[in-house]
């Protein structure tokens, strides 16, 4: 049974009991708000401050940072200048294309996204390899073209897939074109690619976004009339830095058209005659040095070069025996042979050495003072008693044997400087070589010999050291059919604005004339090589002809005969034989042309190099053109003449 006991309360906490101190918590509770609000204070402090640094003290700063998230200024290629002959024939223009371009500033992993690409669409290691170059030497905000002319299946793949790779874009542009192929190649040149030697020596506000430039011909030549002037536009970006709209826009300037002074018709007509040879053909307006034709065989296809050729194609032209890329026209060098001897008169009447009636007996060879050697005349046996008329008309080596040893090499060397031997004349075309006017000093220099009464006889005749390309003998033979006026050489006819139309005329550049004691001098060789076509070694093409031509038949040993040796061209090999070469103007009252030939291994200089030029003659002073070698040029265009605006 339970007890029951009284209940007892436990006896209270002394601090619950303790009496409240409201002045105690509210002093505490002021003190923190007060910290609170001072913290707050601060922190609001910081914010403003860095708001005024911000907003105030670096407003423009961060106002231009902020922008160039979303604005980007991309450059704005200008449009390449058309190429048009003297008659406004086209031979250079511009197609559209698209080309695939990427940005690395955009691209979080280049090598993944180039893998990528890759397998959509064909892209070479050397595709890669020129990406890479350039990439390296363009800023990272900056496109760069990766494969150029995509075709529309490729297009096609890689616009279904382009959100999901960033940084990479198709670009619509204009890619070169050569309408009519391989014709005048060497004088029109070609535009290729940028590489990354030209990227770092271009100036890069001129050629931002600019992806092509002329390599050769009058493509690099007139590179900065032809290119034009960049402009830029402002483009904002969404964070992808794709374009959404353009704020602003500073429009390219195109480049201006050039028309070149050869006429395409007779540019055709010089290549085809040179077919089954390698050689080149250069004629020139005498009276102001334009350019009517530059050919040099064999040709190719400058298209193939506009994006990119393949490694086998341009292995095969740069290893190829016939060397098409060679243009010989300015860098061909030949020994002249006896196309050299209207000079070589020249400067004997000017020294006072010989007059045109001054007579030599031509045995078929030539004997040094004491020198038991013979110096051969290509005539074996002999030309008999000849003056400079018959010597000029007849190539008599004998004859000039004996004036170059009275001349001297110092006084041959001296006269012939004239006339642009030995030294780039300054065509307004690139690469052209200067080839050799030997002399003294220079075999000294060169080969630390002395030089020897034998190489003078050699000079004499255009053999042994001597070399020139064919542009100097054309001008030199312009030279004396103006009877000492020089003009340079010259591919530019005139350039025209795309926009207005207008034209502008280039002038001729004179050079220092050549000048002789006595102006009759001229009329004396001259003379002698009219009868080099009437009833010397060219009168063959003389026959029918509706006009006079003065010309000088040469051929060009390209081996050494033994002292007892006779050249037999039906005994050698194609490549041993001769080269043929061949000056003239006409017509000789008013020359309106000047023409040189060479036919490497043609053989003979009147059976093979000046029915060539006769040919050429006729076309430009007949306007006799077969139809089978014009076919495909375009109708000329409204082309003023020279001289009017």
């Amino acid at each position: 049974m339970k007890t029951w006991q009284p209940f007892t309360q436990p006896p209270l906490d002394p601090l619950l009991t303790r009496a409240k101190d409201n002045a105690s918590e509210s002093e505490l509770f002021f003190r923190r708000a007060l910290v609170l609000v001072f913290t707050v204070f601060l922190s609001f402090l910081a914010v403003a401050s860095r708001l005024v640094y911000l907003q105030v003290l670096n407003h423009e700063r961060f106002t231009t940072l902020s922008d160039s998230n979303r604005v980007r200024l991309q450059p704005l290629p200008p449009t390449r200048g058309f190429i048009f002959d003297r008659n406004g024939v086209l031979l250079a223009d511009n197609l559209a294309s698209y080309h695939l371009e990427v940005t690395r500033e955009q691209v979080k992993n280049l090598d993944a996204t180039l893998a990528e690409l890759r397998e959509r669409i064909a892209l070479t290691d050397a595709d890669i390899e020129r990406f890479r170059k350039l990439a390296r030497r363009s800023p990272p905000y900056a496109g760069v073209p990766l494969r150029f002319q995509l075709t529309d299946e490729e297009i096609a793949k890689l616009a279904i897939d382009l959100y999901r790779l960033p940084g990479v874009d198709i670009k619509a542009d204009l890619t070169r074109r050569y309408p009519l192929g391989p014709r005048a190649v060497h004088a029109i040149g070609y535009v290729g690619r940028i590489d990354e030697g030209e990227l770092s020596r271009l100036d890069p506000g001129q050629y931002s976004g600019s992806t092509h430039i002329g390599k050769t011909g009058a493509e690099k030549s007139y590179e900065a009339v032809l290119h034009g002037r960049t402009g830029y536009q402002q483009v904002e970006t969404n964070a992808d830095g794709r374009p959404l709209r353009v704020l602003s826009r500073t429009p390219p300037t195109p480049g201006q058209h050039i028309y070149l002074s050869i006429d395409i018709r007779l540019q055709a007509v010089a290549e085809k005659l040179l077919e089954g040879y390698n050689g080149a053909i250069v004629a020139l307006d005498p009276r102001n040095g334009e350019v009517l034709a530059l050919a040099s065989q064999p040709i190719y296809d400058p298209n193939l070069f506009v994006n990119g050729i393949d490694f086998a194609s341009y292995r095969a032209l740069n290893t190829s025996k016939d060397r098409p890329l060679l243009n010989r026209a300015l860098r061909g060098v030949y020994p002249p042979g006896s196309t050299i001897k209207p000079l070589m008169a020249l400067a004997g009447l000017n020294y006072g050495v010989v007059n045109r009636y001054s007579g030599v007996f031509c045995p078929g060879f030539y004997r040094l003072p004491g020198v038991s050697r013979k110096f051969r005349d290509w005539k074996h046996s002999g030309h008999g008693s000849v003056d400079m008329d018959r010597a000029i008309a007849q190539s008599c080596d004998v004859y000039f044997y004996n004036l170059a040893l009275n001349l001297g090499i110092d006084r041959i060397h001296e006269f012939l400087d004239q006339f642009s031997m030995g030294r780039p004349i300054g065509i307004d075309l690139p690469g052209e070589k200067g080839a050799l006017l030997p002399s003294q000093e220079w075999k000294n220099r060169v080969h630390k010999q002395p030089w020897f009464a034998g190489d003078t006889l050699s000079a004499g005749i255009g053999q042994g050291y001597f070399l020139a390309t064919p542009l100097q003998l054309a001008h030199a033979v312009a030279v004396i059919s103006q009877q000492g006026k020089n003009f340079a050489p010259r591919i530019l006819y005139a350039t025209e604005d795309p926009g207005t139309r207008a034209k502008t005329l280039e002038a001729p550049r004179p050079l220092p004339p050549v000048t002789l004691k006595n102006p009759r001098y001229w009329d004396a060789v001259i003379a002698g090589m009219i009868h080099v076509v009437e009833g010397g070694t060219a009168h063959r093409i003389g026959i029918g002809a509706q006009y006079r031509i003065a010309g000088k038949t040469g051929t060009a040993q390209v081996f050494t005969l033994g002292q007892n040796q006779r050249y037999s061209a039906k005994n050698l090999a194609k490549h041993l034989l001769d080269h043929a070469l061949f000056i003239a103007f006409a017509p000789t009252e008013e020359p309106r042309i000047a023409v040189a030939v060479i036919a490497e291994h043609g053989g003979g200089g009147s059976a093979t190099a000046a029915p060539l030029a006769r040919k050429v003659m006729d076309a430009w002073l007949l306007d006799k053109y077969d139809d089978s070698i014009t076919t495909g040029i375009p109708p000329a265009q409204d082309v003023p003449p020279h001289g009017t605006e």
